[in-house]
């Protein structure tokens, strides 16, 4: 049987995104690491893809400005104390299930990713755009993965009493468009 999810890291794969662009060209280095830990996370965990809630513990491990932007230092405690009994097949039960949010399409086996995963990527660069930078960096994540609230992401900030609408203020009000 073949792995659901390819077990090298995204700078393993040589470092390329499903559409062929490099990583380097689309994300920050600090986003870039959060992908590739957010696969080495789904592979270990069993799980089909990788999901919003993958790519937020990740990004939380990476990215201290996310983590900063999330709220303070008990927030980020129980966020990732929810995270880590996902991880160790406790609390939410998503082992070897697909996220699908219901705001996009579900897309089988696309590189690897769920639907809103992708899309949160996707979105993140936009954002980053939007605002003039090259690259995506963690805080364009943190805010696209706080957008969908029908999200795995979501779901554990909502049982970790951490408000998605209340970040996404916070992100909006602290990113400052790059000249």
């Amino acid at each position: 049987m073949q792995p659901r999810i390819p077990r090298q890291s995204a700078g393993e794969q040589g470092g390329r995104w499903p559409d062929g662009t490099d990583l380097e060209d689309r994300f920050s280095a600090e986003l870039a690491s959060a992908v590739s830990g957010a696969r080495r996370r789904a592979v270990r965990d069993g799980d089909r893809q990788i999901d919003t809630a993958h790519l937020l513990h990740s990004l939380l491990e990476c990215d201290a400005e996310a983590r900063e932007l999330l709220g303070d230092g008990p927030r980020i405690v129980r966020v990732l104390g929810y995270l880590v009994q996902r991880s160790i097949g406790y609390g939410l039960r998503w082992q070897s299930s697909v996220e699908d949010s219901g705001a996009v399409p579900v897309v089988t086996g696309a590189a690897g990713f769920s639907a809103p995963a992708a899309a949160a990527l996707e979105d993140a660069c936009a954002r980053a755009a939007r605002r003039g930078a090259a690259r995506a960096g963690g805080v364009d994540l943190l805010a696209a993965l706080v957008a969908d609230p029908r999200t795995r992401a979501v779901e554990v900030l909502a049982r970790a009493a951490v408000e998605p609408p209340a970040v996404l203020a916070r992100v909006e009000s602290h990113v400052e468009p790059t000249s």
